[in-house]
């Protein structure tokens, strides 16, 4: 298991290879569908974002309410390809790494080989499990949404698998055997 730092740097996105187990620590962002919608818009509208996206991650994830005992909700990876469309807006700003569930398009593969990004995939269905390893979360963006809110989350030993790494290889292409 290799063993990185978000944010992200470019050494450690170079090393990354598509089936990677990796463990995560440092700080990343979640955001689902009403939050891209509004940082893309941003974007394609020059104006200021509420967040720097420059080196980050953003974890495709809409955390439920926290229990007494415990930092967050349960936190799993939502469908990534519903942030698709949004993507491209945003790794052209410097975002470096997504974490999500699912296949991407091949459009998102190529921005992702384009900008140097990774893509991690998140077990789906492991929510609870990934909540303990979140240290400390809280919301800076978008408040309004909710669940949908733009957390910002420090997470310790936060496990993934390379999906999609900066070369454009893809897990879900690799053939089998």
């Amino acid at each position: 298991m290799k063993r990185i730092y978000s944010p992200l740097a470019e050494k450690s996105i170079k090393s990354l290879k598509v089936g990677d187990e990796v463990s995560l620590s440092g700080v990343i962002y979640t955001a689902r569908d009403l939050a891209h919608q509004e940082l893309s818009d941003a974007v394609r509208h020059n104006r200021k974002l509420p967040i720097c996206l420059r080196d980050q991650v953003i974890y495709y994830c809409g955390p439920t309410p926290r229990q007494k005992d415990r930092v967050i909700g349960s936190c799993g990876p939502t469908t990534s390809s519903r942030m698709d469309d949004f993507t491209l807006d945003l790794l052209k700003v410097g975002l470096k790494g997504m974490i999500g569930k699912g296949p991407r398009s091949p459009q998102v593969r190529a921005a992702i080989k384009k900008y140097k990004a990774v893509y991690f995939l998140a077990i789906g269905g492991c929510g609870a499990l990934l909540s303990t390893r979140v240290k400390k979360a809280r919301v800076v963006a978008y408040k309004k949404f909710g669940p949908e809110a733009i957390y910002r989350l420090e997470v310790e030993d936060f496990p993934l698998i390379v999906g999609i790494d900066s070369a454009g290889r893809d897990i879900y292409k690799r053939k089998a055997g």
